[in-house]
């Protein structure tokens, strides 16, 4: 026997060691039946990589056809959920009994199926378009330039370099307070003056986003769509009231525009009718032809040559008359097509009447001969007595004409009433086109008299008010 160096036998009894090594997969279920540890282990390695919330990336880092949704629920189930947080129900070393419920054959064949199933759907769903997400701020993310959706911030705010001055600040435990007066430096006091200034820019920078948000000013496009159906002169009114948006809310300046848009126009109506008025125009048809006229001398006023007054001559004989731009609020105010409802007596049908063009205010649509109407004469009822009233034992008796105040003395109803019932009956008129039924105005609308809500509503139609239905 050949004996070595330090004594032993060549034919020694050690285990021969392999250059190989087999590792067993960790695909057993220890926390989930359908998750394995290998899967536990790459959820939580993808979470550290690409930090919670980001399913879609952990989910892909995870592999195995498995989706966002599922990663994120399986993580608030057995992770969040867990009476021990933050470590899952299962976390003992000592718990086998998904392992040795689950065989680890079992489980690999149930995830292998799994991914099969899977992967087959995913062949056949349609592709999917790739979401882009932003990746500056500009306007094609989205509609106004330096605005950062996601943080409700703007690149550049308001009072921008207001950090500055803060930024290098320090406060320790125990400065400022001298230790034998017990007063504060003059340096601390600087300091807080500083600050002081810094809240009061931050609270005015935070008042101008609640003014942008709450009036929708980043709708840029539909904000820019809706001044250009304004004039020009509109959209300069508009413009000067906006510093009274610090001062309301959205509904309350909505209202507050509409309201001096419509005191323009109608001042720009009354202008051109006081200027018809001095020129002797007496109807809207007029008035339209009158400008039209106006146009045409302003134009023959120009200075030209005699080759080019007779070119000019020639095109006004083909082309029709330029009728002048006029705001489009006033414009509808004068024109000949003045939305007035048609008057209906019982004696003329309504298509006859729109035959006619006669207005309520007693006028025809283009001339100016007034309508005789005939006065209304209206019998006492059998059941009621009437009543008279005077200025003395009646209120608001003055706001009526004598026709109203003769129907209230009739159907013994005190002015300010008739006045509630005269309002409602005309806005549920409007409702429909200007006619109403009879049986609707004694049985429905109001919860008086049949006999006395019919005389009104007689009344009413006979004055040529409403339309009967």
């Amino acid at each position: 026997m050949q004996c070595f160096a330090d004594g032993q036998s060549s034919h020694n009894h050690d285990p021969p060691t392999h250059p190989f090594r087999v590792i067993e997969q960790n695909s057993v279920p220890i926390y989930d039946r359908n998750w394995g540890a290998d899967e536990e282990l790459l959820l939580l390695e993808g979470a550290e990589i690409y930090g919670l919330g980001s399913w879609a990336d952990i989910a892909d880092h995870i592999g195995g056809y498995r989706t966002k949704d599922e990663v994120a629920k399986h993580y608030d189930k057995v992770y969040l959920q867990s009476s021990k947080f933050p470590l899952p129900e299962r976390a003992s070393p000592h718990d086998k009994e998904l392992l040795e419920e689950i065989p680890r054959e079992e489980f690999q064949l149930r995830k292998k199926r799994r991914i099969e199933t899977r992967k087959e759907a995913a062949k056949s769903a349609p592709p999917a378009t790739p979401k882009k997400k932003p990746t500056a701020s500009v306007p094609s993310c989205h509609e106004v330039q330096g605005y950062m959706p996601g943080r409700l911030e703007f690149e550049t705010e308001y009072a921008n370099e207001a950090e500055e001055a803060v930024q290098h600040m320090q406060f320790d435990p125990g400065d400022g307070i001298n230790p034998r007066t017990g007063e504060l430096e003059p340096e601390m006091e600087l300091k807080m003056t500083v600050i002081d200034i810094y809240n009061t820019r931050l609270t005015q920078r935070a008042d101008r986003k609640k003014i942008i948000f709450e009036h929708n000013l980043l709708e840029y496009r539909k904000n820019a769509a809706l001044d250009k159906k304004r004039t020009k002169e509109e959209r300069d009114l508009l413009n000067k009231a906006k510093p009274y948006a610090r001062m309301m809310n959205k509904k309350d300046f909505e209202e507050f525009q509409q309201g001096i848009q419509d005191e323009h126009n109608l001042r720009q109506a009354v202008a051109q009718l006081q200027d018809w008025r001095e020129k002797k125009v007496i109807d809207l048809v007029g008035g339209e032809k009158y400008e039209q006229d106006k146009v045409i001398r302003a134009q023959k006023a120009i200075p030209m040559g005699s080759m080019d007054r007779e070119r000019y001559a020639s095109s006004v004989r083909t082309k029709p008359a330029h009728v002048i731009e006029t705001p489009s609020g006033a414009s509808a105010l004068v024109a000949p097509e003045l939305p007035i409802r048609l008057t209906q007596t019982p004696s003329t049908s309504l298509s006859k009447q729109k035959d006619d063009k006669t207005l309520t205010n007693g006028h025809t649509n283009g001339t100016s001969t007034p309508i005789k109407r005939e006065k209304v004469t209206m019998q006492p009822l059998a059941s009621y007595n009437p009543i008279h009233m005077t200025q003395e034992n009646s209120a608001d008796l003055h706001l009526l004409t004598q026709e109203e105040i003769q129907l209230c003395e009739i159907t013994r109803l005190r002015p300010k009433p008739f006045l509630v019932i005269k309002e409602a009956i005309l806005k549920e008129a409007l409702k429909g086109n200007g006619q109403l039924k009879r049986k609707h105005v004694t049985k429905e609308l109001c919860n008086l008299d049949p006999s006395k809500m019919g005389r009104i509503f007689d009344f009413f139609v006979t004055a040529g008010w409403i339309g009967k239905a």
